[in-house]
Parts: C-alpha cells; structure tokens; sequence
C-alpha cells in the first residue's frame, strides 16, 4: 500500500518539496551575467569551471544557505544544469526520478553503476541512499506561470525510494500531480529523488532554470564530485 503527502501547502519534510519566494531575488543578476556566454539552443547546459557561479552557489550564500539548513554547513554545490527552454528549445519530459551523479573521473566502486556520459562529463548511478540525503534546489530565472512549462512533481514519492519505471503511474496516480508555478527569483527546494515531469511550453519565452543539486556526502574509493 502506497502512502502520499497531500499536494497543497507543500513542505521538504512531508512532500519533497517547498516553495521559497523571491529567495534568489538579491542574486538573481549575478546569475544571469554568469550564465550568459553559456552554449544557448540546448536542452539541458551542465554547468562546470564558472567561477562566478560558484562564488554566488557557496553554501554560505543566500541560495547555498538553503541547502545548508537542510544538509548542515559542510554542504557543497556538486552539480548544476541550466535549463532553457524557448520557441527554438521546447520539449517535454516524461515521469522520471534523478538517479545520477557528476564525478571527475571513471573509478569502479562496489555499488556504483552504471556509467555514463553526458555533454562529455562522466556520470554514474550511486547507491539510491546516497540521493535521499541530497538536495536539489530549482532557480527560477524567468516567471513560471502554468502556460510555461512549470516542473510537475507527484508530492510525497520522496519517501518511497526507487520506485521501479513500470510503476512510475501507479505512484503519480496515488500521489497526484503538482504544478511548480514560480516568478523570477523565486526557489523550489526538492528532495532529489522525487517523481518529476515536464509539458513542453505552450508560450514562445524564455523559461530558464537553473537546477544545483547540493550533497554533504564524501564519495568514496577516490571518486570525487565533478562539482560545479
């Protein structure tokens, strides 16, 4: 028997993910210029070697700072994918849980696998206990409104740990849908492995986010986070 969260007044603790308005506001203009000479035309900009970008992510900062009441102090910033989508760059995303981390370099771990490589960068599946203790903190950069693709999550599905591909519907269905709305500068917080989907937009804007998954944990047997 699958048990959900409601999906209305969202929290961290109970549904997997919050709202947190206008939390990027303050920074919002030093994104933009560090993301502006970033590659445009693409589904999906993973996001390393941006000094100012990791100078604004740090957990000490006004976004970081998220992370870190949640994840403690010694959180860190280990992966960071911009999100653009636009008339030239719309597409839609089936139900899926983020089962992957960025890591330097290829160095076989028990428990870690499969490999594979995204944009040139090496990715790999951990173990799933190694998500639940993640963060994933979603930055707004333009506004959000229901026509613009906001991110749909099934509230709750956090807290069922790797919900097999085939049952992916029967948890969205007992869990329901929520829309992500959002205005520029705002955040959604989410526990990383949460049941998430995305429509195409059905606006001709720019719909840009900027996703940071955040970890406190040290990966093991020499493997090191790629970071941002």
């Amino acid at each position: 028997m699958i048990t959900c969260a409601r999906a209305s007044g969202l929290t961290l603790a109970v549904d997997g993910a919050q709202h947190i308005p206008g939390a990027a506001s303050s920074v919002l203009a030093d994104i933009d210029a560090a993301v502006a000479k970033l590659p445009s035309l693409q589904a999906g900009v993973r996001i390393h070697g941006v000094e100012a970008l990791s100078l604004v992510l740090i957990s000490e900062g006004a976004i970081g700072g998220i992370a870190s009441t949640v994840l403690g102090s010694v959180c860190r910033p280990v992966r960071a994918i911009l999100f653009d989508k636009s008339v030239n760059t719309n597409w839609s995303l089936g139900w899926h849980q983020d089962r992957t981390i960025c890591v330097k370099q290829r160095i076989e771990v028990d428990g870690y696998g499969p490999w594979t490589t995204k944009r040139g960068l090496q990715h790999v599946a951990p173990p799933f206990e190694l998500l639940t203790r993640m963060i994933s903190l979603r930055i707004h950069l333009d506004d959000v409104p229901a026509e613009n693709s906001p991110l749909l999550i099934a509230p709750g599905s956090h807290q069922l740990g790797r919900v097999p591909v085939d049952r992916y519907a029967e948890v969205v269905g007992q869990c329901g849908q929520f829309a992500c709305l959002a205005q520029a500068g705002d955040i959604w917080a989410y526990a990383t492995p949460i049941l998430h989907a995305s429509d195409a937009a059905s606006v001709t804007g720019h719909r840009r986010v900027l996703q940071v998954d955040y970890s406190a944990d040290l990966l093991p047997g020499g493997l090191e986070w790629l970071g941002v």
